[in-house]
């Protein structure tokens, strides 16, 4: 089944816009109809929905077109790709353990503010 640009912004909550400026920057490439209209697939999709995580765990748009090109490069690649996601893997991780510290220091806070009012 093929997907507008309206129904695949709508489906993954993005904006059209961020559609196309994916496209620009040559991390999607949707196919077009008989109109020019972009059509999108339900790989193109599985695709986006990918690069949404990896945007939401703060991967540079620049790391996400490199990754990108990669792929389109062929199998020969698939070494600089593993290696560029165990590096981003390695950067969440280092993130979920500053935000475990970070909830822990705000839990002992809010603890004592509860405690200091008396709720």
């Amino acid at each position: 089944m093929m997907h507008t640009i309206g129904e695949v912004a709508e489906l993954l909550g993005i904006s059209a816009h961020t559609l196309r400026y994916y496209e620009k920057e040559h991390i999607i490439m949707p196919l077009r109809d008989t109109s020019g209209d972009r059509r999108y697939t339900e790989s193109h999709i599985k695709w986006l929905q990918f690069v949404i995580k990896l945007k939401e765990t703060q991967m540079p748009i620049a790391t996400i077109k490199k990754y990108a090109s990669l792929f389109l490069e062929g199998e020969h690649t698939t070494l600089d790709r593993l290696n560029l996601l165990e590096e981003h893997r390695c950067s969440i991780q280092k993130q979920i353990q500053i935000l475990n510290g970070v909830d822990e220091m705000l839990a002992h806070k809010i603890a004592t503010y509860r405690t200091f009012i008396g709720k």
